[in-house]
């Protein structure tokens, strides 16, 4: 199962989203939307062969498991973009209102990733662009899942209309991003309402080595803050007490 009626979709995402397009199968939605994308535009897939993922990994999926789409926006300004893919886990949490964010933007269900979120952009063309692409799980079999802190919306008893889900998604991502081009600073207060990292011990892998510490607030540009240090990239573990 998968998205079945484009132009319904289209039209009830209209006020944010001018052209919604569904493919069966793309190399990568990220990848052909920066290719020939434009503010506003939207690529659905039911498959993808060279999905990515964060820090150069890959992204799989069975066809018709994930929701798997792209939503291109104007890119207005560039000294905060870690909000961005902030902001779109963020729309996940208004769809899914028990999901929780790992920083920077896994989205969780009882403490399990089922989002997957990657922002990429291109300053080259006419109007530069900002493309997110998401990755929902959506309809999974246990077995296949591609980690052992992995899920899926079906495995945590969520079943959804595919078509109302994505509409739902992408009026949730139009108001997210429009909070983040316009510098809303309500946007990272109702992350940190949701977030599942700040307050928590936390191990971060970045470039220049290992840091634990206590994950002590989200700053203005998207960075994780650990005991009074701003990162603006790394993988975050939550430790446990005894870790």
């Amino acid at each position: 199962m998968t998205v079945q009626d484009i132009a319904r979709i289209e039209s009830e995402v209209a006020e944010y989203w001018g052209d919604v397009r569904h493919v069966e199968s793309a190399s990568s939605t990220n990848t052909e939307l920066l290719a020939s994308g434009e503010p506003g535009h939207v690529l659905i897939a039911d498959t993808q062969t060279s999905g990515k993922g964060r820090l150069g990994r890959e992204w799989e999926a069975p066809a018709g498991a994930s929701l798997l789409m792209s939503v291109a926006t104007e890119l207005v300004h560039t000294d905060d973009l870690g909000l961005v893919s902030l902001a779109a886990g963020l729309a996940v949490t208004d769809v899914i209102p028990n999901a929780q964010l790992k920083w920077p933007n896994d989205v969780l269900l009882n403490g399990k990733k089922f989002v997957g979120i990657l922002g990429e952009i291109d300053t080259t063309a006419d109007i530069p662009l900002i493309v997110v692409g998401l990755g929902v799980n959506v309809a999974w079999r246990e077995e296949e899942l591609p980690t052992d802190w992995s899920t899926a919306l079906n495995l945590e008893g969520i079943d959804i209309d595919w078509d109302e889900f994505t509409i739902d998604l992408l009026q949730a991502l139009g108001r997210r991003l429009e909070q983040w081009q316009d510098r809303d600073e309500s946007l990272l207060d109702d992350y940190r309402a949701v977030s599942a990292t700040i307050g928590r011990t936390v191990r971060l892998d970045t470039v220049g080595g290992e840091v634990e510490g206590v994950a002590g607030d989200v700053d203005k540009q998207g960075a994780i803050v650990v005991d009074g240090i701003s990162y603006s990239t790394g993988d975050v573990t939550h430790l446990r007490p005894t870790d």
